[in-house]
């Protein structure tokens, strides 16, 4: 790591020295790392470094290596850049604090709490009722902080696969009936009524769980912007369970998300009005993400019996 980096977290945690710990992750098609940082003298023992750096070759694992690609990954990390210097959220919707952030060329660095030693220290690939219920509970916190808030300085639409954004994955599909459907789909998941600010990605992997699996913090604010938060709670669902999980527990999660949100919206809010649009737009914005993946990598485990009949309903409901 380059010394004016260094010298950076240095002074911004009040540290005396720095050790390099180990790489957390690398990032998607070899973009950076994300490293941990071991403080001295400070009131903070590390800290974690988001470093990225643009690569001359990248190496995309689905092969879509393109100018559009690199734009898009390029403008992420400025908007989440822009995310953690300028937006904030509470302890119901836990996020790591920013402590520093800086660019210099093709390289950007952030530096953020340490949320292992905040508690949030365990990381999870397969979740029970508690997890998916807790994440649940963060997202309905999050998007009733920000519903109704301008996504400034973000996405104006929120998660990676929005429809403007993937043209190229559009372009590759076969389904004719939705690939028909895309733009529809998208303009009406876009005209809601009532919109909030957007995760963008939120998997299972982009949350940290204390030791109990009762409180989360999440992070990967890349493609955090404007939309509909069912987008969230699909994408959400979709990473940690199956399709014979999903066509069992979904109704029950989404009554428990929906509970979270009106015990946490703002009392100016019409929550029945809310809830009813949102619910609607339940089965639209699971297509959206079908629509994506069925272009993107056509063999993804999550193009199941589940999304395909979701796919259905909303093709019946534009009569397609």
């Amino acid at each position: 790591m380059k010394q004016e980096y260094q010298d950076l977290v240095l002074q911004s945690c009040g540290a005396s020295s720095l050790s390099v710990g180990a790489t957390i992750q690398t990032l998607w098609s070899g973009y950076g790392e994300i490293v941990r940082l071991h403080l001295e003298d400070c009131d903070r023992p590390s800290v974690v470094v988001k470093h990225v750096k643009f690569p001359e070759d990248a190496v995309h694992p689905g092969g879509w290596n393109t100018d559009r690609s690199h734009t898009r990954k390029v403008r992420s990390y400025q908007v989440e850049t822009h995310w953690y210097q300028n937006y904030s959220t509470n302890q119901s919707c836990r996020i790591p604090a920013c402590l520093a952030a800086c660019s210099h060329g093709d390289e950007m660095l952030i530096v953020l709490e340490d949320l292992d030693v905040a508690g949030y220290d365990q990381r999870r690939t397969s979740v029970k009722d508690r997890e998916i219920r807790a994440c649940l509970s963060w997202l309905a916190h999050f998007h009733a902080l920000f519903m109704g808030v301008a996504p400034e300085g973000l996405w104006p639409v929120g998660t990676y696969w929005h429809l403007e954004t993937r043209p190229d994955e559009l372009e590759a599909m076969d389904d004719a009936k939705l690939k028909a459907a895309a733009g529809d789909i998208d303009r009406i998941l876009n005209e809601c009524c009532f919109k909030t600010i957007v995760h963008g990605d939120a998997k299972l992997a982009n949350f940290c769980f204390s030791k109990s699996g009762q409180d989360v913090s999440a992070v990967d604010f890349q493609y955090v912007g404007g939309g509909c938060g069912m987008k969230d709670v699909v994408y959400f669902l979709g990473s940690c369970m199956e399709e014979k999980e999903c066509e069992k527990r979904v109704p029950a999660l989404l009554d428990y998300y929906f509970a979270e949100l009106k015990l946490s919206v703002k009392k100016d809010v019409d929550f029945a009005a809310l809830e009813k649009e949102w619910r609607e737009m339940f089965a639209f914005a699971w297509t959206d993400f079908h629509r994506f993946l069925l272009g993107w990598m056509p063999g993804h485990w999550k193009i199941n019996r589940y999304s395909k009949q979701l796919t259905k309903e909303v093709l019946r409901k534009l009569k397609l």
